[in-house]
């Protein structure tokens, strides 16, 4: 069986454009996404305030100001807390669904927010992090599994991208904060604590929504999923997504034995699955976005501006300009695919990285008469212009449709736990490699990272742009017997989509 043979498949749904649904053609489904991604604003908001609190909370805490491991502990304990969150969310979300794995997050999360905005001393305070981190962590995982699950497959990488829209926008709301909150007493214990006022809203309205229908079915709520379904797709379409269901569930009955971490590495499809998840996760990092955004405001100062107010001002022009550029990656991700736009994306990273490090060179040498500083403002625009479309997006968008049901939670948190693991890497090697080797270096290595990310999407990730899950867990099995089969059902895609 190919592809195209599969009830829903992009060739079938060709034949009945009606049944198409685009990105704001369903209320109900867009109203899932949006508090469904409320996890990644969290995500966002708690990875971006810290920069600002930090200050504030070396002022309060004598001991802090004069320990750098302390202060290094304060921001990378949430990330600790992401890493065991997200690994144990793919479990949670499996065992007991998407909605409870949701209102679980929230709780651990504003219990953390409490607890950073009374901590009487920096060891509660990383105590409350190291929560806060928990809940974002299980987030991470659900919110794009959530939402993956209830859209209707041509939308999917859009609706999922919206999660990523809310990290950037998460991060663009903490500088707003921030700068709100400095003549404020208590600053960073505002800072900190108001974020928990959305956990609290999306446990408020997820406890109306209902819960992913393919988790429903899957575990024999029928009725449950098929009224959940009735309200995304017609009647027509509603009867072969069942039959998809339907279909999956037969092969859920066949599995003996509940899934576990090992069997991940037992089949080689979903090696191959889990290969290219994994990859892309660790690739968001390891390109450098994190470093890029601490540097900003460096770059800004080589290009002869020193205000320290004008620094925070282009914090925010670059937080909005990735929120916008993911707006764009809404659009793109449905239209031009995951793939093609995972390869623009990075090799305009790679010639941002380039133009960066080649300013960072000139401005060590002394050399340019300040023109190094315009042109190291350029690489970051092109950065931010060309990361936030394509490798912001698309490696969660494709983690949460890649894994069939079964492994869906399981693989989306090791993936996720990757990213996290990644992340902490790069957040913790940077400056030492930068001070080692110089900063010009450093990025031009992050580059070369950027090469060898794109020959590992041409080889090792096939398109998934409009198909539906079934369609997905069919490819990787052409694809694991055979890499020829798998070409040739890479090109019959490529042929629909050209027709």
């Amino acid at each position: 069986m190919t592809i195209d043979s599969l009830p829903g498949s992009s060739g079938y749904l060709d034949s009945y454009p009606g049944r198409r649904i685009t990105y704001f053609s369903n209320g109900y489904i867009l109203g899932l996404t949006a508090v469904a991604g409320i996890g990644g604003l969290l995500f966002g908001y708690d990875t971006g305030v810290i920069s600002g609190a930090l200050l504030y909370i070396k002022d309060d805490f004598e001991v802090v100001g004069q320990s750098s491991f302390l202060q290094e502990t304060i921001v990378s304990m949430a990330l600790v807390g992401a890493m065991i969150g997200a690994a144990a969310g793919g479990w949670i979300n499996d065992a007991y669904g998407r909605k409870k794995a949701t209102l679980l997050a929230d709780i651990v999360f504003t219990i953390g927010a409490i607890v950073m905005a009374a901590a009487p001393n920096p060891y509660v305070l990383i105590a409350g992090r190291l929560l806060v981190g928990l809940g974002v962590g299980v987030a991470s995982v659900t919110a794009p599994v959530y939402i993956a699950e209830a859209s209707p497959s041509e939308i999917r990488g859009g609706l999922v991208s919206t999660n990523v829209l809310m990290i950037t926008g998460g991060q663009f709301l903490s500088y707003l904060v921030n700068l709100a909150f400095t003549e404020v007493p208590g600053t960073w214990r505002w800072m900190l604590g108001v974020s928990g006022v959305p956990s609290v809203i999306q446990f408020s309205l997820m406890l109306f929504l209902p819960e992913s229908p393919r988790w429903l079915y899957l575990k024999g709520n029928k009725s449950q999923a098929i009224s959940v379904l009735s309200k995304i797709y017609d009647p027509e379409r509603l009867e072969d997504e069942i039959d998809q269901l339907a279909a999956a569930a037969e092969e859920e009955r066949q599995r003996k034995n509940a899934v576990r971490y090992r069997d991940v590495f037992k089949s080689k499809e979903m090696r191959l699955a889990f290969l290219a998840g994994a990859g892309l996760q660790a690739f968001q990092q390891f390109t450098g976005i994190n470093t890029v955004m601490y540097y900003s405001p460096t770059i800004v100062q080589m290009a002869g501006f020193h205000s320290n107010q004008l620094a925070l001002l282009l914090s925010l022009i670059v937080a909005a300009m990735n929120a916008a550029g993911t707006i764009v990656g809404i659009y793109l991700i449905d239209h031009v695919g995951r793939r093609k736009l995972a390869l623009s994306s990075l090799s305009g990273v790679f010639v941002s990285l380039v133009i960066l490090s080649g300013s960072f060179y000139m401005h060590s040498s002394g050399s340019g008469s300040g023109l190094y500083g315009w042109l190291a403002v350029l690489g970051l625009a092109l950065y931010i212009a060309c990361f936030s479309p394509g490798m912001g997006p698309v490696p969660w968008a494709v983690n949460s449709e890649i894994y069939p049901e079964a492994y869906r939670g399981i693989c989306g948190g090791m993936s996720a736990t990757i990213n996290w693991i990644s992340n902490l890497i790069v957040a913790q090697s940077f400056l030492s490699v930068a001070t080692a080797v110089g900063t010009g270096a450093t990025f031009l290595i992050l580059a070369g990272v950027a090469v060898v990310a794109f020959v590992f999407v041409i080889v090792f990730l096939p398109e998934t742009k409009g198909l539906t899950f079934e369609e997905v867990d069919q490819l990787w099995k052409e694809r694991a017997r055979g890499h020829s089969r798998g070409e040739g059902l890479l090109e019959d895609q490529d042929d629909n989509e050209a027709q």
